[in-house]
This record gives C-alpha cells, structure tokens and sequence, in this order.
C-alpha cells in the first residue's frame, strides 16, 4: 500500500516536472504565441497585471564618498548613482551657472549581452537621453551651482552603474538619477585671500579663518521633478515597465517623462512598428502620470527614512 502511493507521488512529480519543462521549452521557441495566450486573460507571466509596475525602491546615500548617492530597484533592475561635485571656472557665456556632466556604464556582470572589453551599445545613448531630460526639465536650476559669478561653481559628476539589466533601463536610471541630486550634499567651500577656491570638510569647518561662501547653500532646490514610464505595446495591449524579455518579445516600445507639473518632458521610441493609434499614446500617457504619483510616494519615503537615521 505504502509503496504503491510512493510510486504515485513520484510519478504525479515528475509529471509536474515534465509539464513544467514542456512549458519554458514552448517560452524559449516561441516567445510571442506564449506571452498571447497570457495577454488574452490580462496578465503577464510574472502574475502582474498589464498596468502594474513591478515593485520599486530607493535607498539613499549608499556611496560614503559620494556628495549625493541612491540606489534604485525596480524588480530586479537595479541602478547605482553618484555625484562628485568639483569646482570649475564657468564659462564666459554662463558666468552664473554651473554643469552636469552624466556618464552610464553598464559592466558585464549587470547582463550576459554585454561582453568584456566591449562597451554596451546602449550606454551613451542612454547617457544622452538622461542628460537631456535633467536639461529639458529644469529639475536643476544650474544657477544655483554657481560660488563666485565668473570666478568659480560646480561642475557635477554624476555617474550610473546599471548593476542588473532586466529591462527598463532608462526609467530606473533616472529614477536613481534624481533620487542622488535629491540627497546631494554641497560641500563647505571657502576663498583664500590670493582668490583660490577650496572645499573645507566638517572637521575643519570651524577650525578655517577663511569665511565660507555657501555655508547656508548645501542643498538644491529642485523643481519639475521628472519621471518615466517605459510601455510595450503588442496590437492593442498595452504592458508598462516591462522586463528584458517582454522588451525583446514585443514589436513596439516608448518611453515618456513627465514632470510632476504634469507637462511631457521627452518621449523616445527606439525603431519598430509604429504607433496603432493616437488612443494609444493617450493611454500610455495616463498610465504615466499615474506611475508618477507612485514614485513621488516611493521617493519621498525614502527622503523621511534617511532624515530619520
């Protein structure tokens, strides 16, 4: 008797199994006809709906060196952002501002599609786009980067580590973007007599007999903060923040940021098919403005959490 229901569950497992294997066989051959029989009944292989995002976080300051730092998730996409800041000469055009400088890197342990020794494809052209939006923005009024009119302001370093690449680059990489200008910290700068500009650190803040020139000045005023929202779209359904795979399955994708004002920043659809319909980019456009409301909850969190600890 005993053997007998052994024998059972064994087989009725290994079935299991078998069904299992029979099912990402079908996923790996034919990736469209698996991912239609879900999108008929309204859900994605990983259980989310259409319009749900995947799960997202931000930490704050995770880069001890760094004078602003974040680490940003969504799902398994995970982005690194640090600024430096650096005093320059501005130029003679823009004596009263300062300048971003943006670099994306993404190494070969965030995918098996980058290879060493090979610079990622995708990297400058995602470097551009990020600087383009903080640009378009406004986020960053570069005047506030500025010490000394014509003498001397910030130049700010702002590097990108893509550490897991699982679709959505973009969206993650300027989430973690804004999240380190968020908790950016401007350094202490004071003026020899001869006019050469220094940083002064927190030990020797009161220890300096120069006067410090930005002592009530160490954090941005940011303004028109902007978030994304990247969608594939497949004949009429709609898919937001998609993974690697359903980027690569599905015919058409578009990224659009809009500011918290609710005004289009920048929309960036790579080659492939077109658009269906103007319906359809009203929709993605509702969709985003409602992934807006979510990551202004996300961020602010993390803000309360980091003022806190």
């Amino acid at each position: 008797m005993e053997t007998t229901q052994t024998t059972e569950g064994g087989g009725g497992g290994a079935t299991g199994i078998a069904a299992q294997m029979e099912v990402e066989a079908f996923r790996r051959l034919f990736p469209l006809p698996f991912y239609k029989r879900h999108l008929l009944e309204s859900v994605r292989p990983d259980a989310r709906a259409l319009d749900s995002a995947r799960d997202t976080t931000i930490s704050l300051g995770p880069v001890a060196s760094a004078d602003g730092s974040a680490l940003v998730k969504i799902g398994e996409t995970t982005m690194l952002a640090a600024i430096k800041l650096e005093v320059m000469t501005p130029s003679k055009e823009r004596p009263d501002e300062g300048s971003i400088v943006v670099e994306f890197y993404m190494p070969p342990i965030c995918s098996p599609m980058v290879r060493p020794g090979r610079p990622a494809e995708v990297a400058p052209v995602i470097s551009k786009q990020l600087l383009d939006v903080i640009r378009s923005s406004g986020m960053v009024n570069l005047k506030e980067l500025c010490l000394i009119s014509g003498k001397a302001s910030w130049i700010a370093y702002l590097d990108i580590y893509c550490l897991n690449a699982d679709g959505s680059l973009f969206d993650a990489a300027l989430l973690s973007a804004v999240a380190a200008f968020t908790h950016l910290q401007i350094p202490l700068v004071s003026v020899t007599e001869e006019g050469r500009v220094f940083t002064v650190s927190s030990e020797q803040e009161e220890k300096t007999k120069f006067e410090l020139v930005n002592k009530e000045k160490r954090k941005l005023s940011l303004s028109s903060i902007p978030f994304p929202l990247t969608c594939v779209i497949h004949e009429d359904y709609i898919l937001v923040d998609p993974t690697a795979e359903e980027e690569t399955v599905m015919e058409t994708s578009i990224t659009l940021v809009l500011d918290t004002l609710g005004n289009l920043v920048s929309i960036y659809k790579p080659g492939g098919v077109g658009l269906a319909s103007t319906e359809i980019m009203k929709e993605c456009i509702t969709r985003t403005k409602r992934r807006i409301q979510e990551l202004k909850t996300i961020l602010e969190e993390s803000v309360s959490v980091m003022e806190v600890d």
